[in-house]
């Protein structure tokens, strides 16, 4: 009889549905969704940034720590993740707002001894003045560079487009990070390069 009573309870559970959790192994965790959407700058993360042509960091905070990216602390290590083909989607978390580019080349600058990076570089490209001019008050209008010196420029190129005119854009602050472009214009090449810096406040 009881074990007719402990079979009725048994199919019982099964039909409605409960079951066991499985246990967490000892020593392990569960990684949060947000942790896994940032990537990696060790020799696995950077082939997986160029496979998938995407990369997030999180800078919320106001930096980038070299732990958060999977190096060691205080390593002098200078990531450097260049795209042959097509363009990364990169995504900079900042303070206030968010940091994005399609982008084919991304530098930082870790040759020091800090626990974090000194500086984030990644390169802007444009087919033509216009496309360039574009960029640059998209700079101004996101990230709060400075429009006086951006539209002096621009107005002194644009009725000289066949020339050379580089140029250093002083840093908006708008994110809660520095962010500068250094203007890399020639008229007699077919791609204009804007070089954009972003340091922690």
């Amino acid at each position: 009889m009881k074990a007719l009573a402990a079979t009725l309870l048994l199919a019982s559970l099964m039909l409605t549905g409960c079951a066991a959790a499985s246990p967490v192994p000892t020593g392990s965790t569960v990684p949060s969704p947000a942790a896994e959407t940032h990537s990696r700058l060790d020799a696995t993360g950077i082939e997986s940034i160029k496979t998938l042509k995407r990369a997030r960091f999180d800078m919320s905070s106001g930096k980038l720590t070299k732990q958060s990216v999977g190096l060691e602390d205080g390593t002098s290590q200078a990531p450097d993740v260049f795209m042959k083909e097509g363009l990364m989607e990169l995504n900079i978390e900042a303070p206030k707002g968010l940091i994005s580019a399609k982008t084919d080349r991304l530098r930082l600058n870790g040759m020091n001894n800090r626990s974090d990076f000194r500086e984030l570089t990644f390169f802007l490209r444009a087919d033509s003045f216009e496309d360039f001019t574009a960029l640059i008050r998209d700079g101004v209008d996101r990230y709060g560079i400075p429009s006086e010196s951006a539209e002096g420029w621009i107005e002194s190129m644009s009725n000289r487009t066949e020339d050379e005119g580089d140029f250093s854009l002083a840093a908006g602050t708008a994110t809660g990070l520095e962010v500068s472009y250094d203007l890399r214009y020639d008229g007699s090449k077919g791609v204009q390069v804007i070089i954009v810096h972003v340091h922690p406040v």
